[in-house]
């Protein structure tokens, strides 16, 4: 176990999982210069040890560790906590790639890669994770939201039509349409829909949410093709554009 400490003591600690000494010792040097404090194990016992005794706020995990199958541990992980996990692979494993991101993992990096992306990625995933807490924060005693006589129940996670009925939201959907009632009449970029919504797969961002906005439009739009809830603001994103009613409690 390879343990590094920044020079700020309340410095985000990243875990890296890989059994490659030059790699650790590499991600280690450049995050340590760039204020992180890290821990660099081996496998998946060490992990465990570190995590129950120095949580991590970001993992760093390598799907190839000799015996053990990274995959494995990666589905592991987002069973049990919502750390952001960025997977480590290399170059000609696209399969475990979309394996590791259907199992939950955040981001993916190739090896080998720069020093200096691996480092933008954890900080955009660290801000993203913020970002969720305080949306978390704003919603925690939040139990409805009500637009249009539409009327979205946080707790029990349903979507009740005008006319009295249940109607059933993928996760991302509801992620989505929550994203929208906590920010009415607000522009929110396909970046910000995106971090709020929770969707993986750097390689299809943009693209996910003009998806994800037209199935959303067809469950609640009276006229999908025009819509009058969420609208597209050109060159910038969408917005939502009822009066949202907040029910607490």
């Amino acid at each position: 176990m390879l343990e590094s400490s920044a020079s700020c003591a309340n410095a985000p600690h990243v875990l890296a999982v890989d059994d490659d000494p030059s790699m650790r010792q590499l991600i280690t040097n450049y995050l340590v210069d760039h204020e992180f404090r890290v821990t660099a194990v081996t496998s998946e016992r060490e992990m465990r040890s570190v995590m129950a005794s120095d949580p991590a706020q970001l993992v760093l995990l390598d799907l190839r560790l000799g015996s053990e199958d990274g995959l494995q541990i990666a589905r592991a992980l987002r069973e049990q906590t919502k750390l952001p996990i960025i997977i480590l692979t290399a170059l000609q494993d696209e399969a475990d790639r979309v394996m590791g991101l259907e199992l939950g993992a955040d981001d993916y990096l190739t090896k080998p890669f720069s020093p200096r992306e691996l480092l933008a990625r954890i900080r955009a995933l660290l801000r993203r994770a913020k970002m969720h807490e305080t949306v978390s924060e704003v919603v925690a005693n939040v139990r409805a939201y009500r637009f249009d006589g539409w009327e979205l129940n946080l707790r029990l996670r349903r979507l009740r039509t005008p006319e009295g009925e249940t109607l059933a939201l993928r996760t991302a959907e509801f992620n989505l349409l929550l994203a929208f009632l906590a920010a009415p009449q607000r522009v929110l970029s396909r970046e910000r829909l995106l971090e709020l919504s929770r969707l993986h797969n750097a390689e299809v961002y943009d693209r996910s949410v003009d998806v994800l906005v037209g199935r959303l439009r067809r469950k609640i739009e009276a006229a999908p093709r025009s819509p009058s809830m969420i609208v597209t603001e050109r060159g910038a994103g969408y917005s939502f554009r009822p009066a949202v009613e907040t029910v607490r409690g």
